[in-house]
C-alpha cells in the first residue's frame, strides 16, 4: 500500500464503478439491503429504546384506561312480513336488487336520534345518574345546566340530548355481508346498563316498527275515505249527466252481453238492426254470386258434363240402358244390315233415351236459373232495407257522440270508486291484523369480561407503533445527521476528495501502531503520504496546513506521522505546533519546556533558537511554547510571514499543525500561507454540520483544499459495503 500512487487509486476506483454499473437488479438490491442494515446497526440504541418506550408507554396507557363492557342483541330483517291475510300489506317489497338498499336504510334507522330519543324516553335514562355514570359522562345538574345559560323550562331537553348524545356515542350497528341479521351493540362501563340498553334498543326498534306500520294504515284508511266520498259524488252525478241526456236526444243503448268473447260494449237499436241487415245482405249478395256462378256454368253445357246431372240417380239408371241398348245395336249391325227392323228398333230406343237424359238436365238447368232468380231479388230487398236504415244511423251516431263522452266519464268514476271501495273494505278488514318484518333473534347478554382495553392487543399495536415511530426517527435521524462515516459521505456530503482513511484501532495504543509500519494505521498513514505527493500539479507542497473542524479528531497525531513519513522519504520537514491555545507537540519531545513558535513572533528569540532536532533525520520541529495572552493577535501580525518565509528556504515540507477552525480565527489566519489545507475528520463522532461549517470559513479565506483525512473508520459504523476493511491492510501478515 506503500507504493499506490493517486492515479493507481483514481483507476482502481473507476474501475470499481464501472463494475458496479454491470450488476444487475439482485446486486442493487442487496446493497441496499446492507446499506439499511447498516442503518439499523448504527442507530440500534436509538431504534431500541423507542420501541421499547412506545410499548411501555403502551401498557400504562393500557392499565390506565377504565375497562369497558359491549353486549350485542342481533335482529332479523325481512323485506316483507307474512300476510295473513292475501295482499294485506301497504307497500310491497321491493325487487331482489334494491334489498340491500332497504337493509341500509333499516342502518340508517337504528342509528337515528329519533330511535335513540324513543331509547331514553322509554328507560327514562336522562334521569338515571347510573346511566351517565356507565356512559363516562356527568350528570347534568341544574346548577351546571344554568351556568351552561340554560333556562329552567329547559333542563329536561339539556338532560335529554345529553343522553341521546351519551347513546349514540356507545352505539354501533353492524350488519354482515350477505345476510340480514342486524348487531346492536352498546359499551359501556357497567356491564348490566350495557346488556339492558342493547335489549331495550332491539325492543324500542321492533316496537317503533309495528307504530309505524300502524300509523301508516290509519293514515290510508282516512285518506281513502276521504277519496272514496268524492269519488262517490263524481259517480252519481255522472250517471244522471248520462242519463238525462239520453233521454233528451232518444237514444235507446243495449248491452252486448250476450257474446262472451266479444267486449262489453253498448249498442243503439238503430245500429244493432243495421249490423243485423248489414250481416243479412253480405250473405245474400254471397249466395247470389254463388248461384249466378253456378247457372253460367251449366247453362251451356252438354247435360252428361254437368256434374248434378250425373250424379242424378235417373240419369245414372238411363245411361246404363242406354249403354246395354249400344252394345245390343252393336251386335245386331254385325249380324243385319242398317235397314233391318232390328237395327232400327233398338236407334229408336237410344233415341228415346237421349231424350229423357236430355229432359232431365233442363230440369236441372232450369233449377239453377230459378236459384239464381231467387237469390238476385232477395239481394235487392236486403240492400235496399240497409240504405235505408243507413241514413237513421248515421243521424242517431252524431248525438251519440256526447253520449260517448257522458258515458267515458260514467265509467271513469264508476271503475275509480271501485277500486277505492275495493282498497278501503281490504283496509279495513286488515288494519289489527299487522305482522313484524323485524324479529328479534339474541337478546343481549350481561358480559362477563371487558371487550377493551385488550392489553396484548395493544401492545402488539404498541409495538406497531415503536416500529413506525422508530423507523421514522432513524429516518429522520439520517437525513439531518451531519456525521461523515464513509467514503460516501465525504464525497456525498462535503464534495471533497479522500486522501487518507485511518481504520479505528480500540485494541492497541496509538503510538504503537504508528511505530508498527505494517500494522492498519501505519499502512493508512503510508497511503495518505502516497497521495499527498500527488495532490497538485507540481506534487507535494511545499507548505501543508493540518486542521479539524474541532479539538480531538486527531489532526495532531496526522501531522506528526506525515512528518515522519516524509523525512524518511528522505525530505527536510519541520512540523511546526501552530495551536498557540493548547499546545499538544512538547508533549510527545524530550525537551517539553524549550521555547517554540510564540517567542519568534514576539521577537525574543531567532528562527535557529526555536528549531529543534527528533530522533528521526531530516525532521525537525517547533512547539507552540509559551502560550501567549492573544494567540489571534499573534498569529495575525507580520511574525508569520517572516517565519513561512524562513522555513520556506530551509525545507522541502513544512507542515502546520493549527488549531481546530470553529470559534477559533487562527486556523483561518494560517490558510493564508498555506499552499494546501488537509482536513482531518473523525468518524466515530456526530458532528451536526461542524464540518461544512469549517469548511466554508476555509472558502471564506480563499484556502485550498487538498482534501480529507477519514480517521478513527470503523467498517462496522460504515455498513456492510467496508466489511472487506477489517482485512484491507492484512495482505502478507500472515506470511511474516
Amino acid at each position: 500500500m506503500a507504493g499506490l500512487n493517486l492515479k493507481d487509486v483514481r483507476s482502481a476506483e473507476q474501475s470499481h464503478e464501472a463494475e458496479v454499473a454491470d450488476w444487475g437488479s439482485e446486486s442493487s438490491f442487496e446493497v441496499n439491503l446492507k446499506h439499511l442494515i447498516s442503518i439499523i446497526r448504527r442507530n440500534a440504541i436509538l431504534f431500541a429504546a423507542t420501541v421499547v418506550s412506545v410499548v411501555v408507554i403502551g401498557i400504562i396507557v393500557t392499565m390506565l384506561i377504565t375497562p369497558k363492557y359491549d353486549s350485542q342483541a342481533q335482529v332479523l330483517v325481512e323485506d316483507q312480513a307474512d300476510q295473513i291475510i292475501e295482499g294485506s300489506e301497504l307497500q310491497k317489497a321491493g325487487a331482489a336488487w334494491d334489498t340491500d338498499r332497504f337493509l341500509q336504510t333499516q342502518l340508517g334507522i337504528l342509528q337515528s336520534r329519533s330511535l335513540a330519543r324513543s331509547v331514553v324516553e322509554a328507560g327514562r335514562l336522562d334521569q338515571d345518574a347510573g346511566f351517565y355514570a356507565a356512559m363516562g359522562e356527568d350528570m347534568p345538574t341544574d346548577e351546571k345546566l344554568a351556568e351552561e345559560g340554560f333556562a329552567k323550562k329547559d333542563y329536561a331537553n339539556a338532560r335529554k340530548d345529553v343522553a341521546i348524545d351519551a347513546l349514540t356515542d356507545a352505539l354501533s350497528v353492524k350488519l354482515p355481508m350477505n345476510s340480514r341479521i342486524i348487531a346492536i351493540n352498546i359499551k359501556s362501563r357497567s356491564p348490566q346498563y350495557s346488556a339492558n340498553l342493547a335489549n331495550l334498543f332491539a325492543e324500542r326498534y321492533i316496537d317503533g316498527n309495528l307504530r309505524q306500520k300502524y300509523e301508516s294504515s290509519a293514515y290510508a284508511r282516512k285518506f281513502l275515505a276521504d277519496q272514496l266520498e268524492e269519488a262517490r259524488i263524481k259517480v252519481t252525478q255522472s250517471e244522471r249527466d248520462l242519463n238525462r241526456y239520453a233521454r233528451a236526444a232518444g237514444l235507446i243503448r243495449v248491452s252486448n252481453q250476450g257474446d262472451s268473447t266479444k267486449p262489453d260494449t253498448e249498442l243503439s237499436v238503430t245500429g244493432s238492426t243495421l249490423v243485423q241487415l248489414n250481416d243479412a245482405a253480405s250473405r245474400a249478395t254471397a249466395d247470389r254470386i254463388a248461384a249466378q256462378d253456378r247457372w253460367q256454368a251449366i247453362s251451356s253445357a252438354p247435360p252428361l258434363s254437368i256434374s248434378e246431372v250425373n250424379s242424378n240417380q235417373a240419369v245414372q239408371s238411363l245411361v246404363g240402358e242406354k249403354a246395354r241398348v249400344e252394345a245390343e245395336l252393336a251386335d245386331a249391325r254385325s249380324r243385319y244390315v242398317d235397314d233391318s227392323s232390328q237395327v232400327k228398333a233398338k236407334k229408336a230406343q237410344l233415341a228415346e233415351f237421349d231424350r229423357r237424359i236430355g229432359a232431365i238436365a233442363e230440369s236441372i238447368k232450369r233449377s239453377s236459373y230459378l236459384d239464381y232468380q231467387a237469390a238476385t231479388e232477395r239481394e235487392q230487398s236486403l240492400v235496399a232495407k240497409v240504405e235505408s236504415l243507413r241514413e237513421e244511423a248515421l243521424s242517431e251516431q252524431d248525438r251519440g257522440v256526447q253520449y260517448s263522452v257522458l258515458k267515458r266519464i260514467a265509467d271513469t268514476n264508476r271503475a275509480l270508486y271501485d277500486t277505492l271501495l275495493s282498497r278501503y273494505n281490504q283496509i279495513n278488514a286488515t288494519a289489527g291484523a299487522a305482522v313484524n318484518n323485524i324479529t328479534l333473534v339474541d337478546r343481549a347478554e350481561v358480559p362477563t369480561k371487558p371487550s377493551s382495553p385488550k392489553l396484548a392487543l395493544n401492545i402488539l399495536l404498541a409495538f406497531v407503533a415503536g416500529l413506525l415511530l422508530a423507523a421514522v426517527a432513524v429516518a429522520l435521524r439520517e437525513i439531518f445527521d451531519g456525521s461523515i462515516r464513509s467514503p460516501e459521505d465525504v464525497e456525498a456530503k462535503i464534495g471533497l476528495p479522500l486522501l487518507g482513511l485511518i481504520p479505528l484501532e480500540a485494541k492497541r495504543d496509538v503510538g504503537d501502531l504508528l511505530e508498527d509500519r505494517r500494522s492498519h494505521v501505519g499502512e493508512a498513514f503510508s497511503t495518505l503520504v502516497t497521495n499527498l505527493r500527488y495532490s497538485t500539479a507540481n506534487g507535494l507542497p511545499e507548505l501543508l496546513m493540518v486542521t479539524s473542524s474541532r479539538e480531538g479528531e486527531g489532526k495532531s497525531t496526522a501531522s506528526r506521522t506525515i512528518a515522519r513519513n516524509m523525512a524518511r522519504l528522505g525530505k527536510r520537514v519541520l512540523l511546526v505546533d501552530a495551536d498557540l491555545r493548547r499546545p499538544t507537540l512538547h508533549g510527545f519531545l524530550a525537551e517539553r519546556n524549550k521555547k517554540g513558535l510564540a517567542d519568534y513572533l514576539t521577537n525574543q528569540k531567532t528562527f535557529d533558537e526555536i528549531v529543534a532536532p527528533t530522533d528521526v533525520e531530516n525532521l525537525n520541529y517547533v512547539t507552540a511554547l509559551p502560550m501567549p495572552p492573544d494567540p489571534a493577535l499573534l498569529l495575525g501580525g507580520e511574525g508569520v510571514h517572516r517565519f513561512v518565509a524562513e522555513a520556506r528556504a530551509r525545507y522541502d515540507l513544512v507542515i502546520i499543525d493549527s488549531p481546530p477552525l470553529l470559534g477559533l480565527s487562527d486556523a483561518a489566519l494560517l490558510a493564508n500561507h498555506a499552499d494546501g489545507v488537509l482536513f482531518v475528520i473523525d468518524a466515530s463522532v456526530f458532528h451536526r454540520g461542524a464540518v461544512k461549517a469549517a469548511l466554508r470559513r476555509l472558502k471564506l479565506v480563499n484556502a485550498r483544499i487538498l482534501g480529507v483525512v477519514l480517521n478513527r473508520f470503523d467498517p462496522k459504523n460504515a455498513g456492510d459495503n467496508y466489511s472487506y476493511y477489517d482485512s484491507y491492510y492484512t495482505y502478507g501478515q500472515a506470511e511474516d
